[in-house]
Order: structure tokens, then sequence, then C-alpha cells
């Protein structure tokens, strides 16, 4: 593998793709959610770099990876993976994907099964209802015609705890920077993406052949237990995990509750 950076330096811009490689030993590739970027996974990098190169990237469109004009399909994020991967010598890895990334990792997962070792799929949506559905139509509409920042304080009071955002309120607000910095259009777009790739994946996650940790919160409202329940049972022999009393951003608020359920999956 090359390109291995101290990740201190900042982030490498390389392949469509801003990344940053920390950490020694097998593989590990990291793959945010909508409207955030690589430095969301600060809770998870020190842990996991003692045991695993730890590679972190911008989706496109988002913090340091440049975005593009038009339709977004899921397959275009598959593919700057796959790029990325390629540039960074990377032939076979532990993949985990947080909300959009968590779709993302699983279309990786199906269309190159021989380069994910162990899938992680971390507050995903699965198959919602329409009426599931209706919400995030909503949130589209409104980043659509008001711009996205319209939706943005409800995302964090949907995220975060109130007793977190309370007593951690500048890690709310850093969230908040991320996504305010986002382009409207290309926002509003990759949005489209999330509110109906899971659908366009839910009938093919059997086909996932690795092992598989299907990982969410008791309280995540978009990417509640039910549907980590159904995933999980959709994904032959995958385990399930829900974590108490936290929301979608249990990442963020409390790392050690999502870490010593993450660790050793990825290790074991």
């Amino acid at each position: 593998m090359t390109d291995q950076k101290n990740p201190y330096l900042g982030p490498t811009l390389a392949a469509n793709s801003s990344y940053i490689v920390s950490g020694d030993g097998p593989p590990v590739v990291l793959v945010h959610g909508m409207g955030l970027k690589l430095e969301m996974w600060r809770g998870q990098v020190e842990a996991m770099e003692t045991a695993f190169t730890v590679v972190r990237y911008d989706l496109l469109g988002h913090g340091g990876s440049p975005g593009r004009p038009g339709v977004y399909e899921l397959q275009d994020f598959v593919d700057q993976l796959s790029r990325l991967l390629a540039h960074l010598d990377i032939e076979c890895c532990a993949l985990v994907g947080f909300s959009l990334g968590g779709l993302i990792a699983q279309a990786f997962a199906l269309a190159h099964p021989r380069q994910v070792a162990r899938l992680a799929i971390l507050n995903a949506g699965f198959d919602r209802s329409e009426a599931e559905r209706a919400g995030m139509l909503e949130r589209l509409r409104i980043a659509r015609e008001d711009g996205h920042g319209a939706t943005v304080e409800t995302a964090l009071e949907r995220w975060f705890t109130p007793v977190f955002a309370a007593r951690r309120g500048e890690v709310v607000e850093q969230v908040g920077k991320w996504m305010w910095a986002n382009d409207r259009d290309t926002y509003a777009e990759i949005y489209r993406v999330l509110a109906h790739g899971d659908k366009e994946l839910a009938d093919r996650l059997p086909g996932i052949s690795c092992p598989t940790l299907v990982l969410t919160c008791e309280d995540d409202s978009g990417s509640p237990p039910h549907m980590a329940q159904a995933m999980a049972r959709a994904i032959p022999n995958a385990e399930l995990a829900i974590v108490p009393r936290l929301r979608h951003m249990g990442l963020l608020e409390d790392p050690g509750a999502i870490n010593k359920i993450l660790l050793p999956f990825l290790t074991s």
C-alpha cells in the first residue's frame, strides 16, 4: 500500500478524493455520511490505528473532494471508492460505512466482493416504507427550494440527544458547520441518492457474502432498530447491534459505546 500519511498533516488529494491514511496493519476504510466529511471519524481513528491502517476520505462533493454539476447515482460513489483503493494499492480491506456511507459500502461489497473482507454498516436505512420515506422527501424538497441550510438545525436535533447538545454544544456546532459548507445544489442532488438508495439495494443484500455487522442506535429516528433488524435478516449470517440511548450521531456523541462493538468485529 502506498501514500501513508500522518493524520495531523492534513488530507491528500488524489484519484478525485481528499483522504488521510494513518496507522499500521490491515487496511480499514471509513466512509462518512451525508453532508459530513472525513473528520467525523475522529472518535474511532485513534482506537483503530494501533491495529489497522485507517483510510478516511471525503465523498464526492464533500469536504476536500470535488463535486460536479448534474445528476449523481449511487454508482458514482462506488466508482470513487474503487479509484481510491486502486490508487492506494489496496486489494482487500475491511469497509465501514455510516448512513449514506453505509449504502455506499453495501453497494461496493456487492459490486466488488473480493475487495471486502469484512463489512460494517452503521446507522443506515433499509427498505423504507413510503410513510417512512416521506420525511426524507420533504427534506429533499426543502433543500432544493430553500437551500440545504434550511435543513441543518432540524438534522442536528434528530442526530444528537438533548443532554449532549446542551453539554457539548461545540461538537454539534462543528457538525453544523460541516453541513453548511456543502454546495447547495450538489447537496440536494446527493441527498436524493440517500433518500432512494436503500430501496435500490434492498433486494440485493442477500448477495453480500463477507462477515457483516449491522449497527444502529436505539433512538435513531432515521435508521431505527427495526430497519437494522430487517437488514441483518436480509444479509446472510450478519451480526446485529443496537446501541442504547443514542441517536444518529452516536459515533461522535459516545465513541466508546460504538467502538466496543465495532473494533472486536473488525479484529475477530
